[in-house]
């Protein structure tokens, strides 16, 4: 093999090591659907009420980098193609910075657009507190329902 191959391929093994290196595991998603369970016995009741509004909340997402590694990769053999020399070493550097954004930005774009939201209930309770109440899903519920919260779980009467 020629020192300039091993050159080549130093090179592109170090940008896709660097790009893999970048990943960022995606958040934990965060719902809250009951309260966290007290340490003493607690009296079992309930409160009722009435929904008072339902709307979307956002939650970050971070993409995988999956798309911009796989990108990377493929922009750094396509760069490799071109050029001699030095030059080769540069287009296939340049390729694989380039396939990263690209492969990035198509993850993006990919990602359904719900995805990233959960529904906020807004219930007000009977002794006037107002409580938010996060969910995946939320079935047949709607504002002006009249629910009951027990045991940590809200239930649509």
């Amino acid at each position: 093999m020629s020192m300039h191959r091993i050159s080549t391929l130093a090179t592109a093994s170090a940008l896709a090591f660097l790009t893999a290196g970048c990943v960022v595991a995606p958040p934990r998603e965060r719902v809250t659907y009951a309260q966290p369970p007290m340490q003493r016995q607690a009296p079992v009741y309930a409160e009722y009420g009435r929904v008072e509004n339902i709307g979307y909340v956002q939650v970050s997402q971070r993409p995988s980098g999956a798309g911009a590694l796989l990108g990377a990769v493929i922009g750094g053999v396509v760069g490799n193609r071109f050029g001699a020399g030095g030059g080769r070493a540069l287009a296939t550097g340049v390729g694989a910075v380039g396939g990263a954004l690209v492969g990035n930005a198509i993850e993006n774009q990919n990602r359904s657009l719900r995805d990233g939201e959960i529904y906020r209930v807004q219930v007000r309770f009977d002794n006037g507190n107002v409580r938010d109440f996060d969910f995946q899903r939320i079935d047949d519920l709607r504002s002006g329902d009249r629910v009951k919260f027990e045991d940590g779980q809200l239930h649509r009467l």
